[in-house]
């Protein structure tokens, strides 16, 4: 997910504003705070739930607001000898019959847990649920019933942890399943899902569309969208030639012509991406884009992202946000995070995607000029773990700033294998901060942990670094002596890889490599000849400053 908003309503939310390229206003949900769970769930056993597979029937009625549905979740339990079942479903909505293996159950449901006594016989069990209410409002929004000109229109925001406040299910990115979707609306209405569609029924008044997945899908990635649609289609041809997927978008009538403008460039995106990090992970299914009313920005719902209806421009001045959303297919959908600790798994990969993507398009400098938009002196909190900022800009521009200084430790060759083995290995599971950091020292054979120590794990300092210089000639070579003192307050040491450019009076440049692992610390080498100016981390690898002393003022 991106968190990007206009600039029209910024002064109404008064929330932080940076232009990307003089067109996109972006923003972050640091005034929604959101806490991981997890630890709750596990301790109520939950982790050992392991779903297969959810089927739901959701019958809309979106002039009163009500959801009639009902779920067939089919599950193992991994600890069988557990006394109770707890799974995830908000206790404003009315259950009107349950079942465990087809026979009628008591059961507690209490905020957003539903619990039972273990009576399960068997391997898998069947658990049934009818149900009906107006889902609660709950994170950026949940299960909404909107309108737009006067249309209805249907759609939900379930990350991190609320698909249970609109249909009953074990709420953790870690238990993927596979579902069925049967979404019924007025038989004017659109309506979509994840994975491929398998059917549309019309019975009176009312059409009936069946969607299906053949992928395992994390519970917050489950969508609904449901409006009077008109869609178009691209396609998609796999890196070997042997497949072909459409893309498929939906969008409302009045932003046909815009949506087609913005959205032409996807196809090019899924090639670039699948070059970079390997196949587009659900190409037996579909990408795809469909319009909804969350003005904030966009949300990677899995093989179907939701984009903000005022992120439609005809002027394709959102783009950053369509390649966001879709990189998020690879980073979060199909390689899922353990934890909303991991959450800059998700969020700084797809940041840095947004860099990769100009990069293969636009060269090197586009690199630089993407992530030099994304750098701050300072990032609020930890990468990991970062608490109530679950959504902040910590975890969306430091992650990339980070996965971009992993690319200068290691060199271009090994960081990019890296991401491949890491999706290879990942991929349709979910992994953990500890797992890619496994994945980069085994690939690098480099020991990282120091690395991760200083820009994952720990506070919020930067590199800070102020130095000196002077050149000599002795025994017929050039030399330049370099004193760098880091002058963070926090950290007491970083230790990194750094480049150095030396200017020559004749505009040519020299290139040397070192690496600094002390708070001062002095280098000599030997250069080609007098250097006329020294400047440290040219390309912008590194998130620091770096300031010769001779430019600061006495």
């Amino acid at each position: 997910m991106i968190s990007c908003f206009t600039f029209i309503i910024s002064f109404v939310l008064g929330w932080n504003v940076y232009i990307k390229g003089g067109a996109v206003s972006s923003y972050t949900l640091e005034d929604f705070p959101f806490k991981d769970n997890s630890e709750q769930k596990i301790i109520l056993g939950q982790n050992e739930i392991d779903v297969l597979h959810y089927e739901l029937k959701l019958d809309l009625f979106p002039e009163t607001k009500l959801l009639s549905g009902s779920a067939i979740i089919q599950f193992k339990l991994t600890d069988t000898a557990m006394e109770s079942i707890h799974f995830n479903f908000y206790n404003n909505m009315i259950i009107k019959k349950i079942e465990l293996n087809h026979e009628k159950i008591d059961y507690q449901q209490s905020n957003n847990l539903l619990s039972f006594a273990n009576r399960t016989k068997q391997d898998t069990s069947i658990l049934e649920i009818f149900y009906e209410g107006t889902p609660q409002k709950s994170g950026l929004g949940g299960f909404m019933f909107g309108k737009l000109n006067g249309e209805s229109v249907v759609y939900n925001l379930s990350e991190p942890d609320f698909a249970s406040t609109w249909f009953p299910c074990n709420d953790l990115p870690t238990d993927k399943a596979l579902i069925d979707v049967y979404i019924t609306n007025d038989s004017s209405q659109v309506s979509i899902s994840n994975g491929n569609l398998i059917n549309v029924s019309v019975t009176g008044s009312r059409k009936t569309y069946h969607w299906q997945t053949v992928y395992p899908i994390s519970t917050y990635l489950v969508s609904v969208y449901s409006s009077n649609y008109v869609s178009f289609s691209d396609l998609y041809v796999s890196q070997d030639s042997t497949d072909t997927m459409s893309v498929d978008y939906f969008v409302f009538p009045e932003h046909l012509n815009d949506a087609q403008k913005d959205f032409k460039n996807h196809p090019k995106m899924l090639n670039v991406f699948s070059k970079l990090f390997g196949e587009y992970p659900f190409i037996n299914e579909k990408y795809g884009v469909a319009e909804f009313l969350w003005q904030a920005g966009a949300m990677e719902h899995q093989t179907i992202t939701g984009i903000g209806s005022n992120f439609v421009s005809g002027n394709n001045f959102f783009e950053d946000i369509y390649i966001h959303e879709l990189a998020h297919q690879w980073w979060g959908n199909a390689v899922g995070l353990k934890s909303w600790k991991d959450i800059w798994l998700n969020e700084g990969f797809a940041t840095y995607s947004e860099a990769l993507y100009y990069e293969a398009i636009s060269g090197s400098d586009a690199l630089k000029s993407t992530m030099l938009a994304k750098y701050q002196d300072r990032f609020k909190g930890k990468l990991y773990d970062p608490g109530e900022n679950l959504f902040g800009t910590t975890v969306y521009d430091k992650g990339a700033w980070v996965l971009h200084m992993l690319r200068w430790e290691v060199g271009d060759e090994i960081f990019f294998t890296i991401l491949r083995e890491y999706f290879n290995k990942y991929k349709y599971l979910n992994a953990s901060t500890e797992d890619f950091k496994i994945v980069c020292e085994d690939v690098s054979g480099k020991n990282l942990e120091n690395f991760f120590a200083q820009w994952v794990h720990k506070g919020e300092d930067q590199i800070s670094v102020q130095y000196n210089w002077s050149s000599a000639f002795v025994n017929d070579s050039n030399s330049v002596m370099l004193n760098i003192e880091q002058l963070q307050k926090d950290w007491e040491v970083f230790d990194f890889k750094l480049q150095i450019h030396l200017i020559y009076p004749n505009n040519t440049v020299e290139e040397k490599i070192l690496y600094v692992s002390k708070r001062n610390q002095k280098f000599t080498f030997n250069v080609k000849g007098k250097p006329e100016k020294i400047i440290l981390d040219y390309d912008n690898w590194l998130l620091g400053s770096f300031q010769n002393a001779a430019d600061t003022s006495e």
